[in-house]
This record gives structure tokens, C-alpha cells and sequence, in this order.
């Protein structure tokens, strides 16, 4: 009897001194159970601004087989060599094709042009069609063919340039041929314009009015659209761009400015211009990057390239996927080495040129130090690789 008191009075002081333990412990779950604020994962930062990057250039003319064969050293394959670094790393990589990618044919424009003393000097450009490879090599995924120089060989010229380039995966830019991209999730549209002959391949620079409107209805069914547009006068001469009508060897070159401010007002939200064959002023208006000139690129004979005919630049540009805005830009230089093969300029001669140009530009607008700062803070240094 005495021995089953005693074992029952054990086991209730067992119980006693196990319950505070117990409730202790139910007071103090751990943190596997109920995770205290400090123990929770923190929260993912949002997630950066989606953007597209685009590189552009200017004049693009490969060597020519008319009136007689002047061809780059191994067929054109190291041509874009020394620059292809520079075109590396965008979405959308666009230039400005001068001349007919064609075997043969006849030139309307010079008919049976032969070279000599006294003969004045016709200038129609055809380069064999397997250079397109080159230019794909190089990274192009379109090329303008809405320019002074792609009818040289007639419309035979202009529909072989189209299979050629279409063919080596490049899409023809001009008139009715748009290019269309996917990038940054948004759909973009690239339209080609120029002053010259009216064409199904050539959007008209010089109606500014239809030019709205065909960039408007783009803008209607794209969520960014990029025009390239080849107008302005030539040469040194052509350096300066105002809003003013330009003519060169008396033909209508168009007003640049004008055109250019014009589709960034219909919806455009990148303008790239190219034809004066120098760098000519850069500026963001209402937000949009206005490149008037990106001078001459690679030229291969026949072109002149001294002093700023020799500089040309890569635009480098990244913009806001959401509102087409440019958030910034680089310009990393290009220059010429005779007879026309571009290289990495280290002294960057065409970014200090595009620099003073954009300045006399902005120096006329009302606006002109409020443009001026955004254009600054837009405008970043390129770091140019050691050689």
C-alpha cells in the first residue's frame, strides 16, 4: 500500500515539474514554426526597366565593279573587321546601303560611262551580290535601300539588291519594304525615306505631310518605330544643319530638321539620317533621339573621305521599351583609311565634331539650355578598347 502512495506521488511531481517546461516551450515556438519579421526572406528588387538597344551607321558602299573592278583586299571579307566590335551587343543593328548588289546590267544613269581626260565623271555603284554575306558577317539585320544610289542599276539593280540582302538574312529598309522586329517585348517598325525618285522602295522625305502619316499609321499598329531618312546637302560644306531647305548640285535635298521634328510628332521615336557623308548634329527632341548624319561608314573607292568625308560614328542608343524615350546614347568613332576601310577612330575626332554641331544646333531654340542639359545627361562617354 505504502509503495503504490509512493509511486503515485513521484509521478505527480514528475507532471509538476514538466509543465512549465511545456508551456515554456509552447510560448516559444521556433522559428521553423512561426518565422519572427528579421528570419523572412527578403523581398526581390523590382525588376529594371525593360529597354532596347539599337546601333546604327551611316554611308555603306563596298567597293564597285562599274565602270571598272575596284574591290576590297580578300574579297571584302576583313572589311568591317577593325569595327565589328562596335556593332556587337544590340538588338537591332541598321545602316545605309549605297548601290546595287547585282552581277552586270546597265547603268540608266550612265549609260556607257567609260573613265578618261575630259570625260565628266558619272558615279553608279554595283557591288557583287555575295558581299551581302559580309554585311551579315558584320551583324547587320537591315540596311536602307532608300537612297540616291540604289536605282543606279535600274530596278533590276534595286530587286537583285532586295533578293541579295533577304537571302543573307538582312531586311531591306525603304517604301513598302518595312523592317519589323521583336525586342524588349515591344514590336518595332523601321521605315525607310528619301528625297530621292519615288519609288514602291522609297517613303517621300520631301512630302512632310504624307511622311506623317505613313509614320502615324505605322505607330497605330507597332509599339515603336524607327524612320531612316536620306536627305540634306553633301560634303564639308554640309556640316551645319538648320531648319532651311537644302540643295546639292541644284537638287532638293529637303529640310532635315523640319522632316526629322515632323515624324518624332506623328510617333517616330528614333530618326536616323544619313547622305551628307560628313557627322552632322545630334539632338532629343521631346524626348526622341535626332541623329542628322552619321557620316561615311565604310566607302570602299570613289567616295572622297578626307577631313570630316573621312569620320564617320556608331550610334549606340538604348531606349525605354515602354515610351520610345531615349535614356542614353554613345558614339564611339570610326575613320577611314585609304581607300575607304573604316577603323576604331582612338582619337574620337567625329565625337568631338558631333559635340560642337549639336551644340550650334541647340544654341538657335528657345529651349536651348534645357535641351542642351538633357542632351548632356543623355550623351555618355564610350570607352575605347586598347588596341
Amino acid at each position: 500500500m505504502k509503495s503504490s502512495v509512493l509511486r503515485l506521488l513521484l509521478a505527480l511531481a514528475f507532471f509538476a515539474a514538466a509543465a512549465p517546461a511545456a508551456a515554456q516551450g509552447d510560448a516559444g515556438a521556433s522559428p521553423a514554426e512561426t518565422p519572427s519579421p528579421a528570419a523572412r526572406p527578403a523581398e526581390a528588387p523590382p525588376a529594371p526597366p525593360a529597354v532596347i538597344h539599337i546601333a546604327a551607321v551611316g554611308d555603306i558602299m563596298m567597293g564597285t565593279t562599274f565602270p571598272e573592278e575596284i574591290l576590297p583586299p580578300k574579297d571584302g571579307a576583313t572589311l568591317f573587321r577593325e569595327v565589328r566590335p562596335l556593332l556587337e551587343g544590340s538588338d537591332i543593328v541598321l545602316g545605309n546601303l549605297e548601290g546595287a548588289l547585282l552581277e552586270g546590267g546597265k547603268s540608266p544613269k550612265c549609260g556607257n560611262y567609260r573613265p578618261g581626260p575630259g570625260v565628266k565623271p558619272c558615279f553608279a555603284f554595283r557591288s557583287p551580290p555575295r558581299y551581302a554575306r559580309h554585311l551579315k558577317e558584320a551583324g547587320f539585320d537591315a540596311l536602307s535601300v532608300a537612297n540616291n544610289h540604289t536605282l543606279d542599276f535600274g530596278m533590276e539593280g534595286m530587286d537583285n539588291t532586295l533578293s541579295a540582302l533577304d537571302n543573307a538574312g538582312i531586311q531591306p529598309v525603304g517604301g513598302r519594304r518595312v523592317a519589323l522586329f521583336t525586342a524588349g517585348g515591344k514590336r518595332i517598325a523601321v521605315a525607310g525615306f528619301s528625297y530621292s525618285t519615288p519609288t514602291p522602295y522609297v517613303f517621300p522625305m520631301l512630302d512632310i505631310p504624307r511622311a506623317k502619316e505613313i509614320v502615324a499609321e505605322l505607330k497605330s499598329m507597332h509599339d515603336l518605330v524607327v524612320v531612316s531618312f536620306h536627305g540634306g546637302a553633301e560634303g564639308s560644306a554640309a556640316l551645319d544643319v538648320r531648319d532651311a531647305d537644302e540643295e546639292f548640285l541644284g537638287e532638293k535635298r529637303g529640310n532635315p530638321v523640319r522632316f526629322a521634328r515632323a515624324v518624332v510628332d506623328a510617333g517616330a521615336d528614333l530618326v536616323l539620317g544619313h547622305g551628307p557623308h560628313v557627322p552632322r548634329a545630334i539632338e532629343i527632341y521631346r524626348g526622341r533621339l535626332i541623329a542628322y548624319s552619321l557620316g561615311n561608314f565604310a566607302v570602299y573607292s570613289m567616295f572622297n573621305i578626307k577631313g570630316p568625308s573621312g569620320l564617320g560614328y556608331v550610334l549606340r542608343a538604348t531606349l525605354s521599351a515602354d515610351t520610345g524615350e531615349v535614356l542614353s546614347f554613345r558614339t564611339p568613332s570610326t575613320a577611314l583609311r585609304h581607300p575607304g576601310i573604316p577603323h576604331v577612330d582612338r582619337e574620337e575626332k567625329a565625337e568631338a565634331l558631333l559635340r560642337k554641331l549639336s551644340e550650334e544646333l541647340l544654341a538657335g531654340e528657345p529651349d536651348a539650355e534645357a535641351r542642351r542639359i538633357r542632351l548632356s545627361d543623355a550623351w555618355r562617354r564610350w570607352a575605347v578598347p586598347d588596341p
